[in-house]
């Protein structure tokens, strides 16, 4: 909205000082003729902007003016910046709302201690793109206009009509009633309820979204934590769940029983190794689950695994044999 950008912008003179247009038009995404106009239009609306011309001009606030913003102590600025850096709100589409309200943050910060909040978020990071083995964390890509429907629809307390993209079946539409939103790891998802059965849905297989005028169906308050935890325990008890015996190394055992549904059964062998009846979500978790651990894991039992596992290495093997 306009309103908010022209916010924006004041926030940006007072706290970086004299900023070219094109400058402006970069940090608040929008081309530098938009930049001219709201510049003129703070300038009817009494905001004293003037511009510097040359080289090394731009725009500028007259020294001492003050906007009209509640202040924070120390710590509670502090607290949003950081929590402003994690990439939830890309994920629900609120990542323009963030650069927007980090500015107001640090603007409503008394005057004695503005520089020293923003230095010490400087020395905090949440969730940086890569991990220690510079394996890179992207963040799911949605189209902004799919996540905004959803958002209103979750915030308005209205129906929602999406075409889903389920796993290994075609686009269907489905009518719900949505109850909240969930980041994980970056990845978005839809709690709702169709027909007054729970649903989860991924915001990545959202092909469209539509919010209809009908309200949804669903209790005023809800507690999206316990509700979460509800559905992620439904959905490791359900699938075609496989259980595998297998041997592992000691080193190893916290990897593997992290993907597993459940553990079953623990012993240790005489040499060391550890024997484990595990439970996956299918045959194909169970596969992938074992083929990360290399040699420092064996699967015993059932024997269709071992066959999958044994022709998986001999594939592997044939790419990288000796050439003739």
């Amino acid at each position: 909205m306009r309103a908010d950008r022209l916010v924006s912008l004041v926030l940006l003179l007072r706290q970086r000082g004299r900023l070219s247009a094109a400058t402006l038009a970069r940090e608040l995404e929008v081309s530098t003729r938009t930049v001219l106009r709201d510049i003129e239009a703070l300038s009817a609306a009494g905001v004293p902007v003037y511009a510097e011309r040359g080289r090394h001009g731009g725009f500028a606030l007259l020294p001492g003016f003050q906007t009209e913003l509640t202040g924070l102590n120390h710590d509670e600025a502090l607290a949003l910046l950081v929590a402003g850096s994690r990439r939830g709100a890309q994920v629900f589409g609120l990542g323009s709302a963030l650069a927007s309200a980090m500015l107001k943050v640090v603007d409503a910060l008394p005057e004695s201690y503005r520089a020293t909040a923003a230095g010490a978020a400087q020395r905090l990071l949440i969730d940086p793109e890569t991990d220690l083995l510079s394996r890179r964390l992207v963040a799911e890509e949605l189209p902004d206009t799919i996540v905004t429907e959803v958002r209103r629809a979750v915030f308005s307390g209205h129906k929602l009509r999406i075409r889903y993209a389920a796993v290994d079946q075609a686009p269907k539409w489905r009518t719900v009633d949505p109850i909240g939103l969930v980041t994980v790891r970056d990845q978005g998802y839809l709690l709702a309820t169709r027909s007054g059965a729970d649903r989860t849905y991924r915001l990545s297989r959202v092909l469209a979204a539509e919010e209809l005028a009908e309200p949804a169906q669903r209790p005023d308050r809800v507690d999206l934590d316990r509700a979460w935890q509800e559905r992620s325990t439904q959905f490791r008890a359900g699938g075609d769940q496989v259980t595998v015996l297998v041997r592992v190394h000691p080193a190893r055992r916290e990897g593997l029983v992290g993907t597993a549904v459940a553990v079953r059964a623990e012993e240790a062998d005489a040499d060391g190794w550890l024997r484990l009846e595990v439970t996956f979500q299918d045959s194909r978790h169970a596969e992938w689950a074992l083929w990360q651990l290399a040699t420092s894991a064996e699967a015993l039992a059932p024997q269709w695994l071992r066959n999958s596992l044994r022709n998986r290495a001999a594939a592997i093997a044939t790419y990288y044999g000796v050439p003739s």
